[in-house]
């Protein structure tokens, strides 16, 4: 037995040993990460920092990151050749979310850093200065805040600096006026407040300089006007003031792209523009330019863009304002002249047919031009879009209109022309809309109408058009949106095609001379969401028929000769807000459900053998077998009856109001009946989670019993006050519903804007309750045990593609939703497809190139690309969501999935099975395997065709993209037919 010394003697040397071993080992592993990295584990141990704060990383970029490999070999990262020292950090639109990490700063051979459109948060690193080797620094399209840090200035030899699209504030720091090798600057979409700093004129080097939607104020330093390498310039959507100099064009005449729209501008145009002789894109629109334009555009030659829309350019006591077109004639690359609302004086001359040929858009809308259109116009072959409402035009259409062969909207309205209208405008086979209405034209409506076969918006009421209704005018499947021949001098009964117009959302007849019965036909337009037909001579009763009208919400029959009881079928099952009965011969007892529950909903004024309803109608009471009293009748209507006329004309010009989609604010904040917080916490026990129907960032919904709802279910959206964003979501979410009322657009009740019990604040949005749940639901749920067969996948796809088309083309204010994705499309009991959540919507405004734009971006895999790169929000990104929702819908596959990597993408796997192997990536449960080969090969064609629309909506160039209104047709062309198989 050893004794206790020698035990202790043996365990101090053991641990003595033990020590000495583990020294060795850690050295031969450190001696081995040495080795690994070259000496460059300082790199190593940053770039694993970085890793380590990201939250997020949906497609898996990072997995290459670990000791496996060595860094240099990393995703998105490169190295110098020969110190193996990380030169550029590369992850571009990745989805990765999380905080940038401060060790980026230790990375001190850096020299390019891009991280564009990712959801990176919280403050810039300030150790991001120690990179004194840093040239390229790409942060935009990401969710930074705070202030753009001052050590930045230690980054001497940065060249380019992108931060637009975050959520910096603190102004523009005058600091960086000391980075001289700076040539690209782009903050914009940044709430940064403040003023220019002069100090910007010190960038010699600089080329393009954007900080459009920064909220600046201000005038621009005149020091910046001596940037005489400037190519790209942008401050638009600020609040700056002043005016420019004189010798703008001389002092920069590198332009290229000049945008200075949307601000408090004054002052002339500078006439030394024309200097500019490399300029492209002029786009000024939306200030308080004055004073007569005297540039001399023939030397611009370059120019494709010519927007200065909303300025006042009339001169003093001249009515020749319109001169400045001759000198256009030499700028062969012009595609667009928008000129609206610019007070601009004059007779279009006839040297309009010297513009380019490549012009796409000519607007001179809202003007007081006057004179003849001149026939010369037919010159210009490349227009899709002519518009010159809301000016004095008179004289005849020219018929030579009809050589205008690409356009595909033409609005004429709000003038003085007179004739008929051109059988001319027949040949325009591309017309899309066509608005011609508040003119003084005669004659009947050609039938040549009816070659239009893309038309979806007619309006040629308020004229002097008289005849019949040609039957090729109702024979056109294209027309969606509405047709308006009212307060004309037409005849006739309806003919029966127009049960043809299966799809159209609106029609009005009324204040013509149409008699006859009405043609029952019209049950067969079961998308109607309003029908008038009043002031005409129409007799007998309301067809029964109607009652598959379930979608209309405005009915308007008043002023005619019809009789009869008032149909049973207008019950609580109608989506009936207005019905107008009124002057008419009905009879019998007026029901008091549906919308005949609500007295402000519906009219029966003038229907004098009419009884019951309402207590509020004061209508006598009815008796099963005695003769009603004329006499009290009689007496009511004379006494009421030239206020009955007022109220009516009233009643008529605010639904036609609407119909046009123009509401105001005020008229759409009417519109919905407010409930409490009370009602609303009844209605869904309590908020209780039994009755959780879905969650957002910014929302709970809840499915609920409204007292006044007649205990149909309806779906309650609670907004989180307290998530950032959340208010921001409720007020675009309110102002967007104040605009829109579509079939395929998920129909809003009610809202709520109150306090709970404790005081807090309080928000909630009640919609129609859609009881098939989203079209995620239908493709992913566990829970659901049948599948969307292909028909239903197409005519989901069909009606959010009507829906995007009415909220891109048929509003007044033109409206991008901005998150469109499976979870937000919504199917009624009819699997309706209907559009919902407009928590990011943007309104554009009605004007042409309007720019706006919202630092929310939309979820990921449904974004366009264009959005991680400062671009406004526009309706083409809405284009590209929905082709990115087609293809998931037709294969199945999520465009986030885990099989898209190393450059595959959703777009890219559906691109590279046309046309041969679609079948191959079509999901099973879409296949219908037809009993005849023919029947499976026209299956395979819509499959394809579909396919293809998929994707030429989800290209990355925002111009490649299909047009809505064309895919809308196209989709309604498969439907056809596979409904015929």
């Amino acid at each position: 037995m050893k004794s206790p010394q020698a035990i202790t003697h043996l365990s101090s040397s053991s641990l003595i040993s033990f020590l000495f071993y583990g020294l060795a080992i850690t050295c031969l592993i450190s001696a081995t990460v040495s080795a690994s990295y070259g000496g460059n584990e300082t790199d190593y141990l940053a770039l694993l920092s970085f890793k380590s704060m990201i939250t997020q990383d949906p497609y898996k970029v990072l997995t290459t990151w670990n000791h496996s490999f060595h860094f240099c070999e990393w995703s998105g990262i490169s190295c110098g050749k020969r110190h193996k020292r990380v030169t550029a950090v590369r992850l571009i639109s990745q989805g990765l979310e999380g905080s940038l990490s401060p060790h980026v700063g230790n990375l001190s051979f850096l020299h390019a850093l891009y991280l564009r459109n990712n959801s990176f948060q919280g403050a810039i690193p300030h150790e991001l200065g120690r990179l004194s080797r840093l040239r390229h620094l790409y942060l935009n399209g990401n969710k930074f805040s705070g202030v753009i840090p001052s050590n930045l200035s230690g980054c001497s030899n940065l060249e380019e600096l992108v931060l637009a699209r975050n959520k910096l504030t603190g102004g523009i720091p005058t600091f960086l006026g000391n980075l001289t090798s700076m040539e690209v600057f782009s903050a914009a979409l940044n709430q940064l407040g403040g003023s220019i700093p002069d100090i910007f004129g010190l960038w010699k080097s600089l080329t393009l300089f954007y900080c459009g939607e920064c909220s600046l104020y201000g005038s621009i330093p005149h020091s910046i006007f001596n940037l005489s390498l400037l190519v790209e310039f942008s401050l638009y959507e600020n609040q700056l003031t002043g005016s420019l100099p004189s010798e703008f064009g001389v002092m920069l005449p590198n332009l290229e792209w000049l945008q200075l729209s949307d601000n408090k501008l004054t002052g002339v145009l500078p006439p030394s523009l024309s200097n500019c002789s490399k300029l492209g894109f002029l786009e000024m629109a939306n200030n308080n330019f004055t004073g007569k334009l005297t540039i001399d555009f023939s030397k611009l030659r370059d120019i494709y863009v010519f927007n200065l829309a909303t300025n006042n350019f009339h001169g003093r006591g001249e009515a020749d304002d319109m001169r400045f077109i001759d000198s256009l004639k030499n700028c062969t690359n012009l595609e667009e002249l928008v000129l609206y609302n610019c007070n601009l004086i004059g007779v279009l001359p006839i040297s309009i047919g010297n513009l380019s040929n490549q012009l796409r858009i000519l607007s001179l809308s809202d003007n007081q031009l006057y004179g003849n259109l001149p026939s010369s116009i037919s010159s210009l072959i490349g227009l899709t879009t002519l518009r010159l409402e809301f000016n004095r035009f008179k004289g005849k259409i020219p018929t030579t209109i009809g050589k205008l062969q690409k356009l595909q909207d033409l609005e004429l309205y709000d003038n003085q022309f007179s004739g008929p209208i051109p059988d001319a405008i027949g040949n325009l086979s591309l017309l899309i809309k066509l608005y011609l209405f508040s003119n003084k034209l005669e004659g009947h409506i050609p039938s040549s109408l009816g070659n239009c076969e893309k038309l979806n918006g007619l309006d040629l009421s308020f004229n002097r058009l008289s005849g019949n209704i040609p039957k090729q005018l109702l024979q056109l499947p294209s027309l969606t949106y509405f047709l308006d021949l009212s307060n004309n001098n037409l005849s006739g009964s309806i003919p029966s095609e127009i049960q043809d117009l299966k799809m159209l959302s609106g029609l009005d007849l009324s204040y013509n001379k149409f008699s006859g019965p009405i043609t029952s036909s019209l049950g067969e337009c079961i998308s109607l969401t309003e029908l008038y037909l009043s002031g005409n001579i129409f007799e007998g009763i309301i067809p029964s028929s109607f009652s598959s009208l379930r979608g209309l919400e405005v009915l308007d029959v008043s002023q005619n000769n019809l009789s009869g009881k008032i149909p049973q079928f207008f019950d609580k099952r109608f989506s009936l807000e207005f019905l107008n009965l009124s002057i008419n011969d009905f009879e019998g007892e007026v029901p008091v459900v549906g919308v005949f529950s609500n007295a402000s909903a519906f009219s029966v004024l003038g229907n004098n053998r009419l009884c019951g309803g309402l207590d509020t109608l004061k209508l006598p009471k009815c008796k099963e077998s005695s003769k009603k009293k004329k006499f009290p009748f009689f007496i009511l209507v004379i006494v009421i009856a030239p206020t009955l006329l007022i109220v009516l004309c009233c009643l008529y010009l605010l639904c036609k109001k609407k119909r046009n989609s123009q509401p105001s604010q005020s008229s759409g904040n009417e519109r919905f009946l407010k409930v409490s917080y009370n009602q609303l916490l009844k209605a869904t026990d309590g908020f209780s989670t039994t009755n959780l129907i879905g969650e957002g960032g910014h929302s709970s919904v809840y499915k609920g019993i409204l007292d006044s709802n007649v205990n149909k279910p309806v779906a309650v959206k609670v907004v989180h006050l307290q998530n950032k964003g959340a208010h921001k979501s409720f007020i675009a979410e309110c102002e967007a519903w104040q605009n829109i009322r579509h079939r395929n657009l998920l129909k809003i009740i009610t809202s709520c804007s109150s306090t709970d019990f404790q005081g807090n604040d309080f928000k909630a949005l009640v919609y129609e309750f859609m009881a098939n749940g989203s079209v995620h639901d239908w493709l992913y749920s566990s829970a659901s045990t049948s599948k969307l067969n292909l028909l239903q996948r197409i005519n989901i796809l069909r009606d959010v593609a009507t829906a995007l088309d009415y909220l891109h083309n048929r509003c007044q204010t033109t409206i991008v939703h901005g998150d469109l994705k499976p979870s937000n499309i919504l199917l009624d009991d009819d699997m309706v497809a209907h559009v919902g959540d407009f928590g990011l919507a943007r309104l554009l405004g009605a004007n042409l190139n309007q720019n706006s734009s919202t630092g929310v971006k939309g979820t990921i895999g449904y974004a366009p690309p264009e959005y991680g790169f400062g671009s406004e929000m526009t309706s083409s990104g809405d284009v590209y969501s929905f082709g990115i929702l087609l293809l998931e819908v037709m294969t199945g596959k999520k465009p986030t999935d885990d099989m898209f990597n190393d450059g595959l993408s959703l777009h890219k796997f559906a691109s590279m099975a046309l046309p041969d192997h679609v079948i191959d990536v079509v999901d099973d449960d879409a296949i219908v395997l037809q009993s005849t080969e023919a029947n499976a090969k026209k299956v395979e064609e819509c499959l394809v065709a579909t396919i293809k629309i998929g994707v030429s909506c989800s290209m990355d160039s925002p111009p490649q993209r299909s047009k809505i209104e064309i895919v809308v047709n196209e989709l309604q062309r498969i439907l056809d037919v596979l409904q015929n198989i």
